[in-house]
């Protein structure tokens, strides 16, 4: 008679380093998609803040896919989960931050003024852009969907995002 593995015990089994690793790292991905589609489909245009955000899941993008071709014993998938959690913690950090910028709770940062418009081909078309140029404030959620802004959306996907990295962390490498 053959045993049946418990559900936590094959779920463990399911759920690798390397399977985590690829999980955080598609995350990352989607998530920075999104950002590019509000900012390219929707026009809504990112301020100093918001660029700042995307610096934590484009290190991620390529830890992991790093450590997806390159980590072959434990240890190193478990630095390379130690060092995506470490990214999740800063994303995490830097979406509260915006987020209590936005509410009124921190004060941002004094240069905090939007994003640079494209290049201008000509003068007629660079006093066009000086017209029409909207600053994008720090302070001002561009948008906001059941009470968060995109800064409060990245602060909970990053914070999962790092739970799933300390999961996979707390079984420590044998090899």
């Amino acid at each position: 008679m053959t045993s049946v593995p418990a559900p936590a015990t094959a779920a463990r089994a399911l759920i690798t380093p390397s399977r985590l690793i690829l999980l955080i790292g598609l995350a990352c991905l989607a998530l920075i998609a999104g950002a590019w589609f509000f900012e390219l489909v929707w026009g809504l245009r990112p301020c100093k803040l918001c660029l700042e955000q995307r610096v934590p899941h484009y290190a991620a993008i390529g830890l992991a896919a790093a450590a997806l071709v390159l980590a072959r014993s434990a240890r190193l998938r478990w630095l390379a989960l130690f060092g995506l959690a470490g990214l999740m913690a800063w994303s995490t950090w830097l979406g509260v931050y915006h987020s209590g910028v936005e509410w009124g709770w921190f004060a941002g940062p004094n240069d905090c003024g939007g994003a640079a418009a494209p290049a201008a081909a000509g003068m007629q078309d660079f006093m066009k852009q000086l017209q029409t140029t909207r600053v994008v404030a720090c302070s001002e959620a561009a948008w906001r969907f059941l009470g968060l802004s995109l800064a409060g959306w990245n602060a909970l996907a990053s914070l999962g995002l790092l739970g799933l990295a300390l999961s996979g962390l707390v079984r420590r490498p044998r090899g």
